[in-house]
């Protein structure tokens, strides 16, 4: 099995240097390192290209610097395409792997052919790598059901209802990321990967930390732990705006796969609706409180908040309308 591992970099030099220490030193070393970097001006590319240069570690470099800058998703999307192993590692600048990161999660996809994509558990680490005394499913609070949930093959009902994969800890059959490319515009790749794979393979969880994952002020997606308020709203920008990206994110899903000419079944397609119009119907909620009670009531009774939702929590949020 020939592994891949996509590194996308961005004015990374800081920290890129232990990340790349830790690709070598990993107990099953990938045979190829896929570099996409976006117009970096601090040092990254003298890193990278003194990595490649290095003899003993048996790892082959790609490197490309882009011609412009294309941002965070669509530099993914590129160098993934790019990436040509039977499983293709998503790997994050400033994060440092653990030595069995590779040899574990390829040790799955060998035991199970219907294994589409794997992700895990990461210890948080602050900016100096010290551990944060959280998990990364801690603070995305990914219940013990959740997680059941994927181990038997029903990572979709998880996946539809909120995302639970980060990239910076995934892997990918090659098969897989061909079927789900490109990602969708308007969608985190990681996001867009995990729901897309979902629908004809397994997408499955190991809760052991594969990486230090670190956060710093840098970082285009990180993690903590939430606040009473945020736990409540269950976003971190105005609700209605959020619910109704969903909504037209989930719409674009249902058009791409319809232009792929996947065979979606016709449960999956009426589970999508199901959640695009209870997002449609929290986008529009009504502002006067009588009003709206009322409307968070019915969609309660109907069973939305407890599908889509976060239930009792989602429900009070909407009852007093946190923004």
């Amino acid at each position: 099995m020939r592994v891949a591992v996509a590194l996308c970099t961005y004015n990374g030099a800081r920290f890129l240097q232990a990340q790349l220490d830790s690709l070598a030193a990993q107990r099953r070393r990938p045979d190829a390192l896929v570099v996409g970097d976006d117009g970096s001006t601090d040092g990254t590319l003298e890193i990278l290209e003194r990595f490649a240069g290095e003899s003993g570690t048996g790892i082959r470099v790609d490197i490309r610097r882009n011609s412009r800058n294309l941002g965070f998703a669509a530099n993914f999307d590129a160098t993934l395409r790019r990436s040509d192993g039977d499983v293709v590692f998503l790997c994050d600048q400033d994060d440092v792997w653990h030595p069995d990161k590779i040899a574990r999660m390829c040790g799955e996809f060998e035991r199970r052919p219907r294994l589409g994509l794997l992700h895990t558990d990461a210890r948080l680490v602050d900016v100096d790598g010290q551990d944060m005394g959280c998990g990364l499913f801690e603070a995305l609070e990914m219940t013990a059901a959740e997680i059941a949930a994927e181990h038997a093959g029903r990572a979709f009902d998880v996946l539809l209802r909120r995302n639970t994969v980060t990239g910076a800890t995934a892997a990918i059959r090659r098969e897989a990321l061909h079927e789900a490319l490109p990602v969708a515009e308007g969608w985190v790749h990681d996001e867009w990967l995990a729901l897309r794979t979902s629908l004809g393979w397994e997408v499955d969880c190991l809760p052991w930390a594969s990486i230090d994952y670190r956060q710093h002020g840098a970082n285009q997606i990180g993690m903590r732990r939430r606040t009473l308020r945020e736990k409540l709203a269950g976003i971190d920008r105005p609700k209605r705006v959020f619910m109704q990206d969903v909504a037209d994110r989930l719409t674009l899903f249902l058009q791409r796969c319809d232009d792929a000419g996947l065979p979606l079944p016709q449960d999956r397609r009426d589970e999508i609706l199901a959640r695009i119009g209870h997002a449609r119907y929290r986008a529009g909620l009504p502002t006067t409180l009588a009003s709206r009670l009322r409307a968070v009531l019915a969609e309660s009774r109907a069973g939305g908040y407890h599908r889509f939702s976060s239930g009792w929590r989602s429900i009070a949020s909407d009852v007093v309308d946190l923004k």
